[in-house]
């Protein structure tokens, strides 16, 4: 991973060793391979963020509380396999968003432009502002195949998709190609946030550790150190973002495409302040950062061991 600091000898041997395409199935890999284990988690942190849509606190019933009850939950409506609902989306994201977004970042990397002073926070930005809009259509059916349930424990609008492909061809049909991109004013911050947040973090933190030298350059605890600390930084400024983003995807639409409850990311934003207080943007933090610390974690780790078997 690139440092944010002057230090050409190191910087040249993990930025230039790497050609930006083998950074792009890198990421994307290693990302998937995250995706796996944490998938469970965005179940249960898009139920929560959708239940008590627009009501007032106290005035709605709360089929899920907090993260272990929150499981049991999701297993006694859906069963075991309703932890891993929408994987096949997810996976699809994972693959489209980081396969983007690493190649950008790996290619402003070879450029020099992460050396430069706050580098790594524009170009982690912007990739993953890019990889945010090419992977919009599969987390639009992401969140919709995880928020679908049994009626009695239904939170949130409920789409009835019977599959990945079955659900890009439904909104296709009723909203044409732009409805595939519906919400995308919402996932882009969203992953500007985050990528800024872990990419820097994670880049910092890495060479910050190898500076006082505390483990061996090449170890893998290095990696895990520079994950542990980013995943902080992600959940911290992503998660109202990330209510946001499940809000508007999930939203019923009008015969025009149009979402019915929003009209888009400020929209959103003052609505659910209004009315259900600002504690909502955080709604479902615990397992978000249970899902996206150890999402940050892994797939930070496994780019980084990756990329040393690439070399």
């Amino acid at each position: 991973m690139p440092l944010t600091r002057a230090q050409p000898a190191a910087a040249t041997e993990d930025t230039g060793a790497v050609a930006p395409a083998v950074d792009l199935v890198l990421g994307a890999s290693a990302c998937c391979l995250a995706c796996v284990f944490t998938n469970p988690l965005e179940v249960v942190k898009t139920r929560l963020q959708l239940q008590g849509e627009l009501q007032a606190p106290g005035t709605y019933p709360q089929h899920y509380r907090g993260f272990v009850a929150s499981i049991a939950a999701v297993a006694r409506a859906d069963g075991l396999s309703g932890l891993q609902k929408g994987l096949a989306a997810s996976l699809l994201y994972q693959g489209l968003m980081n396969s983007v977004r690493f190649y950008c970042y790996s290619l402003a990397c070879q450029a020099g432009l992460t050396q430069q002073p706050g580098g790594t926070v524009v170009a982690g930005a912007v990739a993953g502002a890019l990889g945010a809009f090419v992977g919009s259509p599969a987390y639009l059916v992401k969140t919709q195949l995880q928020a679908q349930t049994v009626a009695e424990m239904a939170v949130g609008h409920q789409h009835h998709h019977q599959s990945v492909l079955g659900a890009m061809e439904t909104i296709w049909r009723q909203q044409g190609l732009a409805g595939l991109w519906r919400g995308v004013g919402g996932a882009v911050p969203r992953v500007m946030v985050g990528s800024a947040a872990q990419l820097a973090t994670f880049a910092s933190t890495k060479a910050w550790v190898q500076e006082r030298q505390w483990l061996p350059e090449d170890s893998w605890l290095v990696a895990l150190a520079g994950g542990m600390i980013s995943s902080v930084a992600v959940v911290a400024v992503m998660t109202p973002f990330d209510v946001v983003s499940t809000r508007l995807y999930n939203q019923p639409v009008d015969g025009a495409g149009r979402g019915r409850l929003y009209r888009g990311l400020a929209d959103c934003l003052v609505k659910i302040w209004r009315q259900e207080g600002p504690p909502a943007l955080y709604k479902g933090l615990g397992p978000s950062y249970l899902r996206l610390g150890p999402h940050t974690i892994l797939s930070m780790l496994f780019w980084d061991e990756l990329r040393k078997l690439a070399r």
